[in-house]
């Protein structure tokens, strides 16, 4: 591979701001078009709401004149078919790379209206920021694709030889039921030798980012049963151990006094440290002033490289119906976030095993539904990496670190198995007020600018690359 000098790489920060900012207020519109539209892959929403999406996506990349084709189309899985995805090609000419841009057009529900202070599907611009469903999550980073693609035509022509690869996925919120079988049908069409994923987050607004490292996550629904029905707590109580009983002291065994998980067996990864104050993290999550935190070692590496177990739901009674009553059976649903480097059926079986083994009052423990995600670590020492540091480093003017994500991203690792010789780099827009999937969601202007320009000195860079 023929290098990229150093010096070349002013001139790529040069033309790439000059694009990105002569089009900028532009593409601040097309964002905020974007967000009024609430494509939600969940079932309970109107599906139709993720066709027009979908539409307007594939017109904005579609303008550009640059692709072979740029088409909507959808997999399925067991005859189900999944939401519409936008897809689109040019290959590469003269031995320069294959570049593949994803980022998902779908967003999360708005959730409670009471909370949001605008209406979640009609963004609002301030002075700093963007505020809507989607803004950040992830129709920031299609425009930041588009804006790219558009500095590199501005640059270089239409003409170049740079190949890229398009891929909006449309159910990324819903778990991407048919993101593997869109991948295997579409293969020939999204192959390629760097994939970027935009949908992470920067350091700060003033200090950009590589996400090097994702949990994995395992999931599994449990149910514990006492009884073969429900009996009188006044008749019985004191004598026979109720089903919830059996559920609170089986949950508060995952945890040790400190609040690390009691699962004997799972791994742990070493994060980069980097300065982050407790009173950051209490910023940042809203922890009242009183509550304590939890487990053992650096903050970073509690959220990024060690594994977390909640409880996300569990099924027993509600107050408003509540009785005098022993319940006989109740449910709990366990989310276990597993650090990078553990094997997710590995850490499922440790945790069946942990559960087995403290199951209290000799009560029955069955398993239900099961869901696993592989956790990401990236190597950073390829040359895709290199250059995208370079390229932050000059659209910032401010050295990138690496960070890890406490959450899961389960997809990259369908994109590892299909592409593996592929460089997986993971880049975003959002920073931490971003507050993704929750009520006032929010993209930082100038931070999506930055990131407009990193990614576009990127394509610049490797249109000049010689594999």
């Amino acid at each position: 591979m023929t290098p990229v000098p150093d010096s070349e790489f002013s001139r790529f920060a040069q033309d790439s701001a000059s694009s990105v900012d002569n089009r900028f207020e532009a593409t601040l519109t097309s964002l905020m078009e974007l967000a009024k539209v609430p494509g939600i892959a969940w079932e309970a929403f109107d599906s139709s709401h993720l066709d027009t999406s979908a539409q307007m996506v594939s017109d904005l990349f579609r303008n550009l004149n640059i692709f072979d084709f740029v088409e909507v189309r959808r997999s399925a899985v067991d005859g189900k078919p999944g939401a519409p995805a936008v897809i689109a090609r040019r290959a590469a000419k003269n031995g320069k790379p294959q570049v593949l841009l994803y980022a998902h057009h779908d967003v999360q529900p708005p959730g409670n209206s009471d909370e949001w202070k605008t209406n979640p599907f009609n963004p609002v611009r301030t002075e700093d920021r963007i505020f809507g469903r989607g803004v950040a999550d992830d129709k920031a980073g299609i425009v930041a694709h588009l804006a790219a693609l558009q500095a590199l035509v501005d640059s270089e022509g239409k003409d170049f030889d740079l190949g890229i690869s398009l891929f909006i996925e449309g159910e990324e919120e819903a778990g991407s039921p048919t993101f593997r079988n869109f991948l295997e049908e579409n293969q020939a069409d999204l192959a390629a030798d760097v994939i970027i994923v935009a949908d992470s987050g920067n350091w700060t607004t003033e200090v950009p980012a590589l996400t090097t490292t994702l949990r994995g996550l395992v999931s599994v629904v449990v149910q514990v049963k006492t009884l073969d029905h429900a009996v009188h707590s006044g008749m019985y109580g004191g004598a026979v151990p109720d089903a919830m009983l059996a559920m609170i002291k089986l949950l508060a065994s995952l945890h040790d006094d400190q609040g690390d998980v009691a699962v004997t067996g799972l791994k742990s990864a070493q994060t980069d440290e980097l300065a982050y104050s407790e009173d950051s993290l209490r910023q940042d999550s809203g922890l009242l002033p009183k509550t304590q935190t939890i487990g053992s070692g650096g903050i970073l590496q509690r959220i990024w490289g060690k594994p977390a177990i909640t409880v996300i739901g569990i099924d027993g009674q509600t107050v408003a119906l509540s009785s005098n009553t022993l319940l006989p059976s109740v449910r709990a649903k366990i989310s276990m976030r597993i650090a990078p480097g553990q094997d997710p059926a590995e850490a499922m079986n440790l945790l069946k095993a942990h559960l087995l083994s403290h199951t209290p009052f000799g009560a029955e423990l069955s398993f239900g539904e099961v869901e696993l995600g592989k956790p990401f670590n990236m190597d950073d020492s390829g040359w895709a990496a290199q250059l995208v540091k370079k390229s932050l480093a000059h659209g910032w003017r401010e050295a990138p670190v690496n960070i890890g994500i406490g959450g899961s991203i389960p997809f990259i690792a369908d994109l590892t198995e299909v592409f593996p010789a592929a460089q997986i780099l993971v880049t975003g827009v959002e920073d931490p007020d971003s507050r993704a999937h929750s009520p006032n969601e929010s993209v930082h202007i100038e931070s999506l600018r930055k990131a407009m320009v990193s990614e576009a000195i990127f394509l610049l860079a490797g249109n000049e690359l010689q594999l």
